[in-house]
């Protein structure tokens, strides 16, 4: 049995087939974290979440936390904020990948699916969450204030708030090197988000898991059919 983490999809669904089929070969004795942002900026949202749902639905360990554009894609379908923000190259994909022309005719199943998402899984050793915590707050509230934990971009590591335990995030796109490098020093806290959905920037668009065993680093380059991603 193997433990991996991975984050950030984004609508890279041949990616992260490759990652799951070819490079991990993820049996069912083996258990998947993913980190959170299943949906937008990326070409098939839908894909994503269907190929998730098939892998659960087939007795695989994959196990999901929300991200904050999981959050954002519940929110805007509720109509309780404006779709604005993302702007036309990031809501667009994810509208066509559903067949529909507004976020409100999303199919309920992938809602409810996206509902139930947790905001952190805890693992003997690691906590994983998709960006952080607010490590100022007292401990139960710290882990009760998910507008950090979703979008934070910074954060000063306090691993006695986690029981001692290694943090694991993405959300933050980070260089492939320096994800690398950091994967090596086995660290208390660590991204990784490698940034897969923007494929233009070499930097970038790679898809990381990471073995919470062996702390070895996969790095899968994004593989996905042209789509147009502004540039990061």
């Amino acid at each position: 049995m193997s433990r991996y983490a991975t984050t950030d999809l984004h609508g890279c669904l041949h990616t992260f087939r490759r990652l799951v089929e070819e490079e991990l070969h993820l049996t069912k004795r083996d258990e998947l974290y993913l980190l959170g942002d299943y949906v937008n900026k990326g070409p098939d949202s839908r894909g994503v979440l269907d190929y998730l749902m098939h892998l659960q639905a087939g007795g695989y360990q994959v196990h999901c936390l929300r991200g904050n554009h999981d959050q954002a894609l519940l929110d805007a379908a509720r109509h309780r904020w404006r779709w604005d923000w993302l702007g036309p190259r990031g809501r667009l994909p994810t509208l066509r990948s559903f067949g529909v022309s507004r976020l409100s005719d999303i199919p309920g199943q992938y809602m409810e699916w996206l509902t139930a998402l947790p905001y952190e899984i805890e693992l003997p050793d690691f906590v994983l969450v998709h960006a952080g915590y607010n490590f100022a707050l007292p401990a139960a509230e710290m882990r009760q204030d998910h507008i950090t934990m979703l979008n934070t971009k910074k954060y000063v590591y306090d691993p006695t708030r986690l029981g001692g335990r290694r943090m694991l995030h993405g959300h933050v796109p980070t260089p492939t090197a320096q994800v690398r490098a950091k994967a090596a020093t086995h660290p208390g806290a660590m991204g990784l988000d490698t940034g897969c959905v923007y494929r233009h920037n070499t930097e970038l668009a790679h898809l990381a898991a990471l073995n919470l065993d062996t702390w070895k680093l996969t790095l899968v380059p994004n593989c996905e059919p042209a789509y147009t991603i502004g540039k990061r």
